[in-house]
């Protein structure tokens, strides 16, 4: 009973908290922090990034490429836990999506690409997979991953999340409506 107990715990702990970036360590993400990222993304009025993707089929394509279409940007790794837990739900809303409407880039920070190709081969996973092809600009330099960033037509950011998030809402669905 007590192991269970601990278990549970445990996930739960796992389950709200984000992972820091590229070291397998566990950092619990506020909600101040979240409203302080938006906040200062707003004020900034930041925009798309030029940025080198690489894809799974190993082509190169720069981040604003993409403009025209709203783009969800997920910065994710295999190695943590909240990662994994969000990414059905960005799958559920990847599939409700219009994809001539919406780019969808699920941005791997492992160390290997190898490593997420094959976490996605075997989790199935339809989402679009990409690898930093140069090194991260600014404004995905974050302290703890999941962070999702998600820009307008234009190239305007409109949302930035800090750690895990349900994505399979109508809100979502709606804000990426055209």
């Amino acid at each position: 009973m007590k192991i269970k107990i601990i278990s549970m715990i445990v996930l739960t702990l796992m389950i709200f908290s984000g992972c820091k970036n590229r070291s397998g360590k566990t950092d619990v993400a506020s909600m101040e922090n979240t409203k302080a990222l938006q906040a200062s993304y707003t004020q900034e009025s930041q925009v798309l990034p030029s940025f080198r993707l690489q894809a799974a089929d190993g082509s190169i394509i720069n981040l604003t490429d993409l403009k025209g279409k709203k783009i969800f940007v997920n910065l994710w790794a295999t190695w943590c836990p909240p990662c994994r837990a969000e990414i059905p739900s960005i799958e559920k809303l990847y599939k409700k999506t219009g994809k001539d409407n919406v780019a969808f880039v699920m941005l791997s920070l492992d160390d290997n690409f190898t490593s997420a190709k094959r976490f996605a081969k075997t989790k199935r996973m339809q989402l679009p997979l990409y690898y930093p092809a140069e090194n991260l600009p600014s404004m995905f330099n974050i302290n703890g991953i999941p962070a999702t960033f998600i820009f307008n037509e234009k190239g305007e950011l409109i949302k930035a999340n800090m750690g895990m998030e349900d994505y399979n809402t109508q809100a979502y669905v709606q804000l990426l409506g055209s």
